[in-house]
């Protein structure tokens, strides 16, 4: 679907597809969110409730292709995150031992 919709040739963990005012779909790929919770040392419910939040975000137009929209959606994720009892997904987190 990355290649189809983004021209890129590689798995993404979601897709938003906006249509309406707000509305849309998000695809999410288990693998890829499994894998990236394992490799940044988070839980699967934390990344996947990140991921939800990061997909609804793009579907009511927000972005990050530029530094200052990024830091606006993820201030936006954190306090979402943060209301629904998650922690800050960009927080720093040494790898997972070995």
């Amino acid at each position: 679907m990355n290649l189809h919709y983004r021209r890129k040739n590689k798995p993404t963990n979601v897709l938003s597809f906006p249509y309406g005012k707000g509305d849309g779909d998000i695809v999410l790929c288990h693998p890829v969110i499994a894998r990236e919770a394992r490799a940044q040392g988070k839980s699967l419910a934390a990344h996947y409730a990140h991921l939800v939040v990061h997909g609804i975000l793009h579907l009511r137009g927000y972005d990050h292709e530029k530094k200052r929209d990024a830091k606006r959606m993820e201030a936006r994720e954190v306090r979402l995150l943060r209301h629904l009892g998650f922690p800050d997904p960009y927080a720093i987190k040494s790898p997972p031992p070995r």
